[in-house]
């Protein structure tokens, strides 16, 4: 259990951590590629949308061939994804590689798999407790994280820092291997197909009202998210300041 929790922890940090700190990039981005802000925020709404689209088809994948290649998966699309938007020229291809790429990578490298993993290998007197612990770690990424990209950014330039990323969010792929289960476990329980899942969610008063919150969480934070670093940067603060505001 300790290692499921440790690695499931690691991966949300690191996954999460990566994806608050993208408001860092507006700035530098659109600036030097002649964009607006909004050709931007188009990408990241786009980011969003596709992590929430993929994020059952992440699960169903996970449960099907094992949470451990959905991850190995995630990280490899997650890593192209930031390597790409350092190399798209035009808006277009930005919101395939940060918009598309990046936000199917995340739905397979947070909590739709780590929670999948955390639920079936933790008791259930200690479940809450653990997938707690998983939630908190993507707010340490943020904290983590947000400081980091902005020294990156500062340092190395904005395409530069996006190169480190994408090979640091690499290290998704050992911690994988640390949520490797026994085979066995795919046979048990009741059967039910993806299409039988998806409709007794959408059946369920409490998922729906519990999806409705979080749709109104990420739009706040991540429009938050995504302008305060750069409306802070109008104002005259440097990256230091941004980074510590931001987070």
């Amino acid at each position: 259990m300790f290692q499921v929790l440790l690695c499931g922890a690691a991966i949300v940090t690191l996954s999460m951590g990566i994806r608050h700190g993208f408001g860092l990039w507006l700035a530098p981005i659109t600036m030097e590629r002649g964009w607006t802000r909004e050709t931007f925020s188009f990408a990241m709404a786009v980011q969003n949308l596709a992590w929430g689209v993929a994020g059952p088809v992440a699960g169903m994948l996970a449960d099907r061939y094992g949470a451990w290649r959905a991850l190995i998966v995630g990280a490899l699309v997650y890593a192209a994804g930031l390597a790409l938007m350092a190399v798209s020229a035009t808006g277009t291809a930005f919101a395939g590689s940060a918009g598309l790429l990046v936000g199917a990578a995340q739905a397979g490298t947070t909590y739709a798999v780590i929670y999948g993993v955390i639920g079936r290998n933790v008791p259930a007197d200690k479940r809450s407790w653990a997938m707690g612990v998983a939630a908190a770690a993507g707010s340490f990424g943020q904290f983590v994280m947000v400081p980091v990209e902005s020294w990156l950014i500062g340092h190395l330039n904005w395409q530069n820092a996006l190169f480190v990323l994408a090979g640091a969010v690499m290290l998704i792929v050992p911690l994988a291997f640390g949520l490797r289960e026994p085979a066995y476990q795919a046979g048990h329980g009741p059967k039910q197909s993806a299409t039988e899942a998806v409709r007794e969610a959408f059946g369920n008063r409490s998922f729906l009202l519990l999806t409705a919150g979080y749709f109104v969480c990420g739009f706040q934070v991540v429009f938050i998210g995504v302008h305060m670093p750069s409306y802070l940067k109008d104002k005259g603060l440097g990256p230091e300041e941004i980074g510590r505001a931001h987070v």
